[in-house]
Formats: structure tokens, sequence, C-alpha cells
């Protein structure tokens, strides 16, 4: 068993090195030294506790992951080889193999299963590594309530004789990590030397005003880590609030007035009655059509009590909605998402008092409340600030009479009241 070869004759190393360069071996090299050398273990293997703690992977996934790195042979020491066979495979293989990799990480209990206690400790520990030092924003009270939101998610379709719990299948688990792409993100970067913006450790700051409470807000960190999986690192770096309906009050042109100004990609969340909680992001920014518009770009979201993601299919091209001021039956008034009219993915009347959510191909998404008749309580809107904000520093160089009138203007033109050769 393991290494009873030696290096040079083992094919499953030789195999591997393949996949780096020489540059690339020697800095593995010297970084397994290193690490070696802190377990104390005269620089010939890593023990579990430095593997973990460099790697800032704790608990039962730590400790799994040390087991699928050192090939299962349950002798505590992880060599050279061991680093370079399993890096080639997470790092450098086809997509399926790398699956199939993470997929086994899941069992964390080790007993040839998938179930919803091995997700239970692999959600917790994601949860505690990713959190443990962000200061992002508001983080939920509950923290067993975030964790089920993740696991609700997933499908656990086998079953498996002589066990009381079922089996997440291969298909079952592909299925959960296109649902989730910020627990996909962040499974397949283990073995990828820790920085601050590692993939699937990234949280948007969350900017709001100073005088609004924390406890006001939908948006949980939490919960923008989930939704920021779905976008590129640079849309994940702080997001503004707004509009809020608590602060600014149930109105559509309120909230028009304050999102136009942002110019750019926008985060719609919904409170329903019922306590569900979901949305949109809009790609492309709120301005009036007859018709529905926008890009690939666009999604779908739930945040409680399911967590999900549902991008485009590309069955049509019913991305995004926003009708104002029609007296057309066929033109309803409001913003949405997918699906076609009268027959939303998601959709919001201008009234704010009532919408829609149906299932639809455009995201291949489900109802996404309890009922398709859905009634707000609460209405957010973050806008995506990419780059750090530097369109607000922009922004903030406005300030001419003619720069306000323009913007007057291009609002009167959003609400079809300017003069039409305008």
């Amino acid at each position: 068993m393991g290494n009873t070869q030696s290096p040079e004759s083992d094919p499953r190393f030789v195999s591997a090195r393949r996949a780096f360069t020489q540059h690339y071996l020697d800095d593995l090299r010297s970084l397994f030294q290193s690490l070696a050398a802190q377990s104390q273990s005269n620089s010939k293997f890593i023990s579990p506790s430095i593997f973990q703690e460099y790697y800032g992977i704790k608990g039962p996934l730590g400790q799994r992951m040390f087991d699928l790195v050192t090939q299962k042979r349950n002798d505590q020491k992880l060599t050279f080889e061991d680093l370079v066979i399993a890096k080639s495979v997470y790092e450098k293989g086809t997509r399926n193999e790398i699956d199939e990799f993470i997929y086994q990480l899941l069992d964390v209990n080790g007993d040839d299963m998938v179930d919803r206690s091995d997700l239970e400790a692999v959600i917790t520990t994601m949860l505690d590594a990713v959190f443990s030092s962000s200061d992002a924003g508001p983080v939920s009270s509950s923290p067993q309530g975030i964790s089920d939101i993740f696991i609700n998610a997933a499908t656990f379709s086998d079953k498996v004789e002589g066990h009381d719990n079922s089996n997440m299948s291969f298909k079952d688990f592909k299925s959960w990590c296109s649902l989730l792409p910020s627990v996909r993100k962040f499974l397949g970067s283990l073995l990828m030397p820790p920085n601050p913006g590692k993939s699937g450790f990234e949280v948007p700051r969350l900017l709001y005003p100073e005088d609004t409470s924390a406890d006001l807000l939908i948006l949980r960190r939490e919960y923008a880590w989930h939704i920021a999986g779905a976008l590129s690192q640079h849309e994940a770096e702080e997001w503004k609030l707004l509009y809020h309906s608590s602060l600014h009050g149930l109105s559509f042109n309120t909230f028009m007035g304050n999102v136009t100004m942002a110019e750019g990609p926008t985060l719609l969340i919904i409170k329903d009655k019922e306590g569900c909680i979901y949305g949109g992001y809009a790609s492309q920014p709120w301005e009036r059509h007859s018709d529905f518009y926008g890009d690939m770009k666009s999604f779908l979201f739930q945040l409680f009590p399911q967590a999900s993601i549902y991008r485009p299919t590309g069955a049509n091209t019913n991305l995004q909605w926003c009708a104002i001021n029609f007296s057309s039956e066929s033109i309803p008034n409001g913003l949405g998402f997918g699906g076609k009219v009268h027959h939303f993915g998601l959709f919001l009347s201008a009234s704010f008092d009532q919408g829609q959510t149906f299932s639809c191909t455009t995201f291949g998404s489900p109802c996404l409340s309890k009922e398709s008749r859905i009634y707000p309580e609460v209405i957010e809107c973050w806008g995506v600030l990419p780059n750090g904000g530097q369109k607000d520093k922009q922004d903030a160089l406005k300030g001419t009479v003619l720069d306000r009138f323009k913007e007057d203007r291009n609002m009167l033109n959003l609400v079809g009241i300017a003069n039409s050769s305008q």
C-alpha cells in the first residue's frame, strides 16, 4: 500500500509530475519542505495538523482532505509524492475527475456514502472558514439555519441497503453544485495557496447608511457569499444598498429614482409574507421597455428556506422586464425576470404590493415561493460596484447644473413622459 515503491518508479507520481513545469515542482518542493519542517518529521512528511493549518481546512473536512491526499493510508504522513499526485488530479484533471475527487471529499464519515450528516459537517466547516475573519456585513443569528439552506438544495436519491439514510449520488452531487456555485468554488480551491482572493472565499462588502440597523436588512453576508458565487471576482467586491422598502416606502417611483442612478448590475431581493426570500440579478440597468430585454448574465436565486442559483438555460431570451406607465394589459407595469408575460419566473407589479413567480424555462427555475402569487413584505435592491466602487468616486465629481439637468431628463425619459423627440 501507499509508497512501497520508490518515488521515481511509482507510475502515479511519474504521470502526475508531467502535469507541471519544473519551476512549479521546485516551488511545491520548497513548500513541502517548509511544512514538513514544521511537522518535526526530519523533513520527510507533513502532519495532519500542519496541513490543515496551512490550507485553512479544519474539522472533519480537513481530516477527510488529508486522508484523500495521502491515498487513505491512515499513516498520518503526507509525502511530497502524495501532494504532487493529489494536485495533478485536483488542479489539472478533467472536470469529471475533479468532481469525482470533490464528491469523495464530502464523505467525511468515510462510510462510502454521502448523506445529510456529511453535508452538515462540510457546510459548517466551510462557513467557519469563509466567515471566521470576514467583516463584510451582517451575519445570521442562526448558524444552523444558514447551514440548512444549503443542505435543503441537495437531493439524496440513492437508497442504500442496511442504511436508514439515503445517499447523495454523483448525479445528485453535480446538480447540487450547479445550484450552489459558491460551494463548488470553495470545494474546488482547497489545495490552492491561501490568499485573501481565493476562489470560493469572496464575500462582498455590504455598504449601507451608518444609521441603518443591520437587523433591518434582508441580505446577510452568507446570502451575499452564495449569490457572489455566480459572479466574477470584480463583481463580488462591494455592493451598495440602493433601495429598501422600510427606509424608502413601498414606492415604485422611488425605487426607479434610486436604482437608475446606479447604471449597472443590481440585485433585487424580496421577502414575502410567507417568509420566503428570493430575487434576481439584473445585469442590465432597469430601463423602460415594452418587451423583454437583457443578456445571459442575469439569473434568479433563492435564499430562504433554500439557497439556489438558476442561470439562463438558453431556451429563450426573456431575461429582464421593466415596463413603466403602459396602459395595455399585454404590457404589465412592473419589474420581472424570465418566463413570459403574465407567467413570469419572477414579477413584481408597479404597485409593489403583489407579484408572481412561476416555474420557467428561461432559467430552469421552479416557483420561488410557496405559492405562485406573492405578496412582498420587504423589498431591497443592491447595486453592484465593480472595481471597489470606482464608479461611485467618479459620480462624486458630478455636480454641475448641466449634469443635474441630464439626470432629470434621463429620469423623465425613463417614465415615458419626456418629449418624444428627445
